[in-house]
């Protein structure tokens, strides 16, 4: 049977809202990228395992929370996407400092929650762009903090909606990068944390955010940071003394205020942004002998 057969047949038994031939530039931080086949919103977490369960097994996912970190290129993908942000949200305490929270929930939100839970150790959290699936995925860090530094536990679904329980001891989290099993996607993740002051945290979090909106593009369309820092360097210090700092293709251009940083001018497309990091990419190594590798997930098809 085909995909659309089965999604007109299953879609009385979901909650969730469907989206047909949707274009991926609603839902990704840069504003560009072609269509998904689908894209489902879950209702919440049961509906999401009733989606996948019933979806055919060969069917390709995409999983986008708030579309930070990835460029989906013009041509869409030959996929369904799945936005976790806004439906897999739920956050709470798990006993007196874990801390449980969906992977729709941002990162800014499981800062704040924690800290006015008088617990600390997630303040760099509110740095981060993204969900906390993504960050689970990544092991986003920023501000000296890694996501999976204070992971003790996780909640992954699998291809056919299985849902499990796994300890952190079963992953390998290193700078930005995660080994996970394979057609396994992060549900919810479990935060041990250390009781401390509330209004300390809070004021952490609000110097972190107030550094953060006076270093980094945060006014325009971009997808996080475009570039991993190589050992004992960073990124955005190469590219500016690679003199890039304002260079443009077509509607974007390596922002001014943060070189590691590419954003969306307006009516960038996602060849745009791609074709930059790439020249980004090679020009550094042209005059520094370094090889910068991107932390962007870049996904489908060119135009």
């Amino acid at each position: 049977m085909l995909v659309d057969d089965v999604i007109k047949e299953v879609l009385p038994k979901l909650r969730g809202r469907l989206l047909p031939s949707e274009p991926l530039a609603n839902y990704t931080s840069w504003r560009v990228g072609g269509p998904a086949n689908y894209v489902y919103i879950p209702a919440d977490l049961a509906d999401t395992v009733c989606f996948l369960q019933e979806l055919p097994a060969e069917t390709a996912l995409l999983w986008l929370g708030l579309g930070s970190n990835t460029l989906v290129r013009d041509g869409g993908i030959d996929a369904v996407a799945i936005i976790t942000q806004g439906a897999l949200s739920k956050i709470s305490l798990a006993d007196s400092v874990i801390v449980r929270a969906e992977a729709g929930v941002s990162c800014a939100q499981i800062a704040r929650y924690t800290a006015r839970q008088g617990l600390t150790g997630l303040e760099f959290m509110a740095g981060i762009p993204g969900t906390v699936g993504g960050a689970l995925a990544m092991n986003a860090g920023c501000y000296g903090g890694e996501t999976w530094q204070k992971v003790c536990k996780v909640e992954s679904i699998d291809r056919l909606g299985v849902l499990r329980s796994r300890p952190a001891s079963d992953y390998e989290a290193s700078y930005r990068h995660v080994v996970c099993p394979e057609n396994e996607w992060f549900i919810a993740g479990y935060f041990e944390l250390v009781p401390g002051d509330k209004k300390q945290a809070l004021d952490d979090i609000r110097v972190l955010l107030g550094k953060r909106n006076a270093s980094q593009p945060t006014s325009w369309p971009n997808g996080g940071s475009v570039f991993r820092n190589p050992k004992d360097n960073h990124a955005a210090k190469l590219i500016e003394q690679s003199g890039l700092k304002g260079f443009k293709l077509g509607g974007a251009s390596v922002s001014e205020k943060h070189a590691n940083f590419i954003i969306n001018e307006g009516g960038a497309s996602a060849a745009d942004i791609e074709n930059l990091i790439e020249y980004v990419a090679s020009i550094v190594e042209q005059k520094h002998a370094i090889k910068l590798i991107p932390e962007v997930r870049i996904v489908g098809k060119l135009l």
